[in-house]
């Protein structure tokens, strides 16, 4: 109860705590309210009761969209925070040793990612679902969104119990360590691996992104953003965050996003949120049985623009130095 009591007194986390139990009373709601959708829903009905639902299902689709507006910049808020608590934890340099303070830290951080990707999803089915005057999609959307409280849930609940573990007079491994050949988690076997080879399977991805995307193939399309988030990460931590410390053993993923670095971190993993999420979202609008193809050119255009920012920094350094850091 101790501990409860310190972390309520950081600003930071007192203010994340506070609209975690804020989402947590609306997204119930929610479910409340999708529950009855998906028992009792009949668009045929001209009962009362299918009236008031449909109401309330405006009402439900109004907080599920504003909780998925508000965690976007809180999910940043997060990793900011995050990187704050590295200056009181022994051994930390950024956020990478705050995650690293507790064992389940780095499935929270998965699961804060995942869940943004499927609200955005939610909100696709549900600007679909608008453009149908019977409602099609409500249903579907809203038994989606049941699944979805489930996982949000959890992800509030894993906060609040990662806030209240974290023992800040606790040693706990740099980023320098966590992210070597010499850690022991499933990173250190990436660093065995020839960097140039992750290099050229980086590239090849973004080949096929470009080659699906002139065949506009939605589901090819989708597949090859979905395997271009993690190879992605690992190229960025492998090869190319050398060039962006200009420090060959420097492969954080967390220290971009500080002020030393001009907090680059964050609009390259915005952009690739942006370009991977349109991409997928193609496969989405086929499957609901939209032939548009508005979402292609969004994807490809940001994925692009994060392959070429990453490009550019060992280039630069070759420029400047004549020698390349791996």
């Amino acid at each position: 109860m101790e501990r409860l009591f310190k972390v309520f007194l950081n600003p930071q986390i007192l203010s994340i705590l506070i609209l975690d139990i804020i989402f947590l009373i609306f997204s119930t709601i929610a479910f409340v309210l999708s529950l009855k959708i998906y028992l009792k829903w009949d668009f045929n009905s001209t009962k009362q009761s299918q009236y008031i639902l449909e109401k309330k299902s405006f009402l439900a689709a109004v907080i599920i969209k504003y909780i998925f507006i508000l965690k976007l910049p809180l999910f940043l808020f997060f990793i900011y925070t995050l990187d704050l608590l590295s200056n009181s934890i022994i051994g930390a340099m950024c956020g990478a040793g705050v995650i690293d303070a507790v064992s389940f830290g780095i499935s929270l951080f998965v699961l804060k990612i995942a869940n943004m990707f499927l609200f955005g999803f939610w909100l696709i089915i549900h600007y679909e679902d608008l453009k149908y005057s019977n409602l099609v999609f409500t249903k579907l959307k809203f038994t989606y969104f049941i699944l979805l409280y489930f996982l949000f849930i959890t992800e509030l609940i894993l906060e609040i119990i990662m806030f209240n573990s974290i023992d800040i007079s606790k040693m706990v491994s740099c980023c320098g360590t966590l992210y070597s050949s010499s850690s022991t988690t499933m990173m250190s076997i990436l660093f065995n691996i020839d960097s140039h080879i992750i290099l050229y399977i980086f590239y090849f991805i973004y080949l096929l992104n470009l080659i699906f995307y002139k065949l506009k193939n939605a589901f090819l399309f989708s597949i090859s953003n979905i395997l271009f988030i993690p190879i992605s990460i690992i190229s960025l931590i492998v090869f190319f965050s050398p060039y962006i410390y200009q420090l060959p053993t420097h492969n954080c993923p967390f220290c971009i996003l500080q002020k030393d670095y001009f907090y680059m971190g964050y609009f390259i993993y915005i952009i690739l949120f942006i370009g991977t999420f349109y991409g997928i979202s193609n496969v989405i609008l086929k499957l609901l049985n939209n032939n548009e193809n508005k979402y292609f050119d969004i994807s490809i255009i940001f994925i692009s623009l994060y392959v070429f920012i990453l490009s550019a920094y060992p280039i630069h350094y070759y420029i400047n130095n004549n020698v390349w850091l791996n």
